[in-house]
């Protein structure tokens, strides 16, 4: 290892360090856990009782807080472990890139870029899948571009690219089945005009099917249990995330940049605006993008930037033009791997500045936008995390008035929002079918049928989010 690849592994551990340590700052680890969050934990009896584990979800997050999760019900201690882990993440993530990359300090500027987006802060110490398809397929295309250098790389560079994917693929299997397609369509480009030799080409096609097959074969054993099959499973998740198509206006991209100043998922996105204090830093990355191209093509290994900008783009484009709803997460692995390509475009820009001796301008002025790039990553931070922690204690407040009216465990629950999250603080169960023994309700009349049968409505005081009652059936009279 040369003294500016040991260099640079020093401060990516140390971006690293930083990214975990600033999450756990600002995001308090007794946040408590969201609704998704309370699926996947819940499959685990210290966080029970178990809540409908539906046809999206994957069984990669669970095995991922399976250390912590099966032996107590600490959140303060699942955030702190999550967030070590997602602080490893990043690291194992850009780290085949110190190598792929022969510019010093382009691979810790590439972390430090995505790192500082709020979205990847604030999922630092969560039960969620976002982040380890980042650097899952961030570790994997900086592993397979290697592969594509001027240097022989070993075999185990293509297990560890394997190794990538099918973690990714096991978090989430529809945001890796594109980005394979890309590196597969890529490898045999490169067979075809030559730069890429026989052996290194096979090596990256069996290392990226490989990947995929093993990081999916749960999923799909998992389809043919409990779904009848990858067809039934697949249609059932399309019903539950509202199906995708082809959408003929930039109205979901629109949602995209509105959902970056909140909420967490933009569901419906009636009414959202774009807020450009917090949705500016888009209008940097296009051309930052183009600068690395550039500066890779200068250095002969254009595949550095085009092979993650496309990857990135096959990521990006169900989300944007196929989906009529939004979530800032669902962009982190689009981030994460375009990542690299920006910090090529700014370490392109500072020799350009060097060689036009503009560095004395172009030094004061990355450095104000650096800041304030990072001033409002953190203001957003604090807001969400407080919006949050806010926003699930109303299923507390909810708990309360079902036990004030009896409802006690072991009972059923059924309503129009929130449903699974108020069940399992309630210690219910949720009512796909039949007569509950409460409703819960948000801006919405009590049904004909619970009205008839004389069930009463009871507001639910002091929610952070407005309007929430709990309906519950007359209480009987004991002669």
């Amino acid at each position: 290892m040369s003294s500016s690849v040991r260099v640079d592994h020093r401060w990516l551990a140390g971006v690293c360090t930083a990214f975990g340590a600033l999450s756990l700052v600002v995001v308090h680890p007794g946040l408590p856990l969201g609704w998704d969050e309370l699926v996947y934990a819940s499959r685990f009896a210290p966080f029970g009782p178990e809540t409908p584990f539906s046809a999206p979800r994957t069984r990669g997050v669970p095995a991922l807080i399976a250390p912590v999760a099966a032996v107590g019900d600490s959140v303060v201690l699942l955030r702190c472990y999550l967030t070590v882990v997602a602080s490893l993440a990043l690291y194992l993530g850009y780290l085949p890139w110190l190598r792929a990359i022969r510019r010093r300090r382009v691979v810790p500027v590439a972390a430090a870029l995505y790192g500082s987006v709020w979205i990847a802060l604030f999922y630092a110490g969560a039960a969620m899948p976002n982040h380890y398809v980042a650097m899952g397929l961030t570790g994997a295309v900086g592993c397979l571009v290697r592969g594509a250098g001027p240097d022989a790389p070993r075999a185990r560079t293509y297990v560890a690219a394997a190794v990538a994917l099918g973690v990714a693929t096991l978090m989430r299997p529809n945001d890796t089945v594109w980005p394979a397609a890309v590196l597969l369509a890529a490898a045999l480009c490169a067979r075809i005009k030559g730069e890429l030799s026989g052996t290194r080409a096979v090596r990256s096609v069996v290392a990226v099917t490989g990947g995929v097959v093993l990081g999916v074969l749960p999923w799909a054993v998992e389809a043919r249990l409990r779904f009848g099959g990858v067809l039934e499973r697949v249609h059932a998740a399309g019903e539950i995330q509202g199906g995708m198509g082809p959408r003929l206006s930039l109205g979901t991209l629109r949602q995209h940049a509105a959902a970056l100043d909140g909420p967490l998922l933009c569901r419906p996105c009636d009414g959202a605006t774009v807020e450009w204090s917090s949705a500016g830093w888009w209008l940097l990355i296009p051309p930052l993008i183009a600068l690395g191209v550039h500066a890779a093509r200068r250095d002969g290994r254009t595949a550095l930037a085009v092979l993650p900008t496309l990857a990135a783009a096959a990521v990006a484009v169900p989300y944007l033009f196929f989906m009529d709803y939004a979530a800032p997460r669902f962009l982190l692995p689009s981030y994460a791997l375009l990542a690299p390509v920006a910090a090529l475009g700014v370490g392109g820009a500072v020799r350009w500045a060097r060689r036009a001796r503009r560095l004395w301008v172009l030094a004061p002025l990355a450095g104000a936008v650096a800041l304030l790039h990072l001033a409002l990553q953190l203001h957003q931070l604090e807001l969400h995390s407080g919006i949050q922690a806010a926003a699930r204690q109303d299923w507390q407040r909810m708990e309360r008035v079902l036990r004030a009216h009896g409802v006690r465990p072991p009972c059923v629950l059924a309503g129009n929002s929130s449903t699974i999250p108020v069940a399992h603080t309630a210690g219910c169960r949720t009512a796909p079918a039949g007569r509950p023994h409460a409703l819960v309700l948000r801006r919405i009349a009590l049904p004909a049928w619970a009205a008839g049968a004389g069930w009463q409505l009871h507001p639910v005081p002091g929610t952070y989010n407005p309007g929430w009652h709990v309906a519950v059936p007359p209480r009987r009279v004991t002669p």
